[in-house]
């Protein structure tokens, strides 16, 4: 069976040209068969998965079938999952199993949806490669395809960091091959969609941890208004600017998901109170009413020639389309990687109090000594990275430091936001922009600078649109000249979902990007391999 989209999925689905099993069926067999590139954390047992494809069949046969019923859906591990282990790739909570479920959980699971498993990432979503997670790197599924200068290591998770006591990043450098990494920090719910293992998958995004590897696994990645998806059960990284974000394979895939899944949440009250309507991506937009801006500040050192060259060409095919295109300005957006930086460690700080070796997490440490307890527990629950931003947030927020960071920052977080609204009351109804700098970079390059440095490089153009709580689209428009995907973003005004998705819809119809299908084919042995096609 190819690789299906969503919608299509339900649409046969519902024909009964197709049932659940076999949609499950076709997943587990690449989920297996890709295990290689480390996507899951934790795989929902099998028996489970067929036993709810079962019901969902059912559910089609008496015409009681939901929204997603009978889709299988991959969530990032730092939503809390009911009896599942939720670690968000930290050693601190490798044990913890949550009471309950998280509302996106809770919600898809309502409309029939089912949980292929957690996907790896960045220790608590602190990253922008998923290579420092306490069971290994995740691999781009795309390495199978353009393997012709690269190999995809035997295996790549870690046994807590190894027996030698490596952190992941470390043991990416002394691995004999070289990969192109999948992006972060919710690389592995992008990689889950990229390899087939699941038709739709939730990330979260605080900076751009699901634009960006959405755009090096090319999917499709939607970082909605804040406050129309709930936040309850995803463990916060920075309240105020965490997202769940939605990956698929298509636009109109993104919003099936989006509709099941938005709305008002009484146990989160960043949610909007006002009622969700329901859209459809609509396929006859005028393009001549819209006006799209290109930001000057966007054109950045170390961005790619392919990449500006799409970014030209996608600008000057709407323009030829009917729609108004002019340069804008947002003139503190430069300032937005540092103002990120230093809010995010305030609220790390703030947020990972609660890791003590006490209430829950993992406890290490004389227990005759609270003091010794709680230092021992975080050292050895906590890679550096999350050490350090604890530290420096720590630092931030000192008396002595607290007006000239943390209020500096805050005030600086405004100016971006106005720009934002300044651009979009001067008739501007959507910012296209690239997602990132390049195509994904391998490894090797990519390990050869810090997690800090590299997060100021692959968020500069994703961060604005938390910093202002916008919605922005990350869509797969091209192969790059070494196969690999190249993608921009749309950004819109507050609760703009429905035009930009539509616009979205219509230059990705447009660009008929290559997506990656994986085919399991029956070799001469009689065992399965995987073979990667690509396939429009």
């Amino acid at each position: 069976m190819k690789s299906l989209t969503l919608k299509e999925a339900l649409t046969q689905l519902r024909k009964g040209s197709l049932t659940a099993q076999e949609v499950c069926h076709n997943c587990l067999q690449k989920l297996k068969y890709t295990r290689n590139l480390n996507i899951y954390v934790t795989e929902v047992q099998q028996d489970s998965i067929l036993n709810a494809a079962e019901s969902s069949a059912q559910a089609y046969r008496q015409g009681s079938a939901k929204l997603l019923q009978g889709i299988p859906i991959a969530f990032k591990d730092n939503f809390c999952t009911k009896g599942i282990s939720t670690t968000c790739g930290s050693k601190m909570l490798l044990n913890y199993k949550p009471p309950y479920n998280a509302t996106m959980v809770s919600k898809c699971m309502s409309e029939g949806a089912i949980i292929m498993g957690k996907t790896n990432l960045d220790e608590f979503g602190m990253g922008s490669g998923s290579l420092d997670s306490c069971i290994g790197p995740v691999i781009n599924p795309w390495n199978l395809v353009v393997s012709n200068q690269t190999s995809v290591p035997d295996s790549v998770s870690s046994e807590l960091n190894g027996e030698q006591g490596l952190s992941p990043r470390e043991q990416c450098k002394v691995e004999d091959t070289d990969w192109y990494i999948c992006g972060g920090s919710s690389g592995g719910s992008a990689a889950a969609v990229a390899a087939g293992t699941c038709l739709g998958s939730f990330g979260s995004d605080t900076g751009g941890s699901t634009r960006n590897p959405a755009s090096y696994c090319g999917v499709v990645g939607l970082k909605p208004t804040y406050g129309l998806l709930s936040r309850h059960g995803l463990i916060p990284l920075v309240n105020s600017m965490d997202v769940p974000g939605i990956l698929a394979r298509t636009v109109e895939d993104c919003t099936i998901i989006l509709n099941a899944a938005a709305g008002h949440d009484v146990s989160d009250s960043t949610t909007v109170t006002e009622s969700y309507v329901p859209f459809t991506v609509r396929e006859d937009i005028d393009l001549s009413k819209l006006h799209i801006g290109i930001p000057k500040e966007f054109h950045a050192p170390g961005m790619s020639e392919e990449v500006l060259s799409l970014w030209k060409e996608t600008a000057d095919c709407l323009e030829r389309e009917g729609a108004k295109v002019s340069q804008v300005s947002l003139p503190h957006a430069q300032q937005c990687i540092i103002c990120y930086h230093v809010l995010c460690c305030c609220e790390v700080a703030s947020n990972f109090s609660r890791y003590d070796g006490i209430e829950f997490g993992l406890r290490c440490g004389s227990e005759e000594s609270t003091e010794e307890l709680y230092a021992e527990s975080r050292h050895k629950g906590f890679n550096d990275v999350v050490r350090g931003r604890i530290l420096a947030g720590n630092y931030f927020l000192l008396k002595r430091n607290y007006e000239k960071y943390f209020l500096k920052a805050q005030r600086v977080r405004r100016l971006i936001s106005n720009d934002f609204k300044n651009a979009f009351s001067s008739g501007i109804d959507l910012l296209l922009t690239p997602t990132t700098l390049t195509e994904a970079p391998l490894v090797s390059w990519f390990t050869k600078a810090d997690n800090r440095t590299r997060c100021e490089e692959q968020d500069i153009f994703t961060t604005p649109a938390n910093m202002a709580g916008v919605p922005a689209l990350s869509l797969p428009l091209k192969l790059s000249s070494n196969g690999l995907p190249l993608s921009l973003q749309l950004i819109g005004p507050h609760f703009s979902e429905s035009m930009m998705l539509s616009v979205g819809h219509w230059l990705e119809d447009r660009a008929a990007f290559p997506h990656l299908n994986l085919h399991l084919l029956e070799s001469d042995t009689g065992e399965l391999t995987s073979r990667s096609l690509w396939t429009l």
